[in-house]
């Protein structure tokens, strides 16, 4: 199996790790600092998004031309791509790290459209500032711990990526999706069954999952989970108890939906609220 960016950094002996905050499986964002090294990413498994907080100069990419950075240069990196580099001069610079499942489907939410719009193009040391700014401030939020603030830039950088106008095939027609999305909010706090899901649409089981993941970009039950996240985030900025916010969402137990919290914000639905209330 493919590794990660991040992995082959780690490997680096001139890679210094200065932050790191984990939105949930397949996000995180991590500031690195590096100098004097040769490094080769070897087709990882993510998705990278990169800004060069300082310097940069010196660094060059092998394998496009020997093109060099600079403070303020992004880079994308699709998910497969290889890429060699080699680095001169010390430079600051943070990462975005996203799988594919999560880009899809955030690109997918944010955007209310199918995930397979998503046009996401290599890039090498570009100016693009609809990138940057969201990329900076996920550095600002990663350094303070400040995970409303990280979700708040992640949602501003994936609502700027472009999208492809090519017709799609296959996948469930717009009107098909609405009733699955309405029927899933309208039934969030009880259980949710695939063949209910699949009944909607009068499609099989499996051909619904396989349908429901290729345009959401996330299978069904990982994007209801996202829901129940997304409601009970809301629900916790009010006085309702964490174990009524627990039935509203849907979630089978406490202990259900605080797993799913520090799966996806590093933190307990207590310690959440107690952090909207401090900021």
């Amino acid at each position: 199996m493919p590794d990660s960016v991040e992995y082959f950094l780690g490997r680096s002996n001139t890679v210094s790790l200065e932050t790191k905050m984990s939105l949930g499986k397949g996000c995180s964002i991590v500031i690195w600092e590096n100098q004097s090294d040769h490094i080769r990413y070897e087709a990882p498994h993510n998705h990278t998004f990169s800004l060069y907080l300082k310097g940069g100069e010196g660094t060059r990419r092998l394998d496009a031309g020997k093109a060099a950075g600079w403070p303020g240069a992004v880079c994308i990196l699709p998910a497969g791509q290889c890429s060699e580099w080699e680095i001169t001069d010390p430079f600051r610079f943070v990462h975005l790290y996203l799988s594919d499942a999560k880009l899809g489907s955030m690109y997918s939410e944010v955007n209310d459209c199918d995930a397979r719009e998503l046009d996401l193009v290599e890039e090498n040391f570009v100016k693009k500032p609809h990138v940057a700014q969201p990329l900076a401030e996920l550095a600002r939020a990663a350094m303070s711990d400040n995970v409303l603030r990280a979700e708040s830039a992640m949602a501003d950088l994936i609502g700027n990526l472009p999208g492809r106008k090519a017709p799609l095939l296959g996948g469930l027609a717009p009107h098909m999706l609405r009733r699955v999305d309405d029927y899933i909010e309208a039934y969030l706090n009880t259980t949710i069954h695939l063949i209910d899901l699949a009944e909607l649409v009068g499609i099989s089981e499996f051909h619904f999952h396989r349908m429901f993941r290729m345009v959401r970009g996330a299978p069904p039950h990982a994007w209801i989970t996202e829901r129940r996240m997304s409601r009970a985030k809301r629900l916790l900025q009010s006085d309702m108890p964490i174990s009524a916010i627990t039935v509203d969402c849907g979630f089978s137990s406490q202990s259900h939906m605080t797993r799913a919290f520090r799966d996806r914000t590093g933190r307990t639905p207590a310690q959440y609220r107690k952090f909207l209330r401090s900021s």
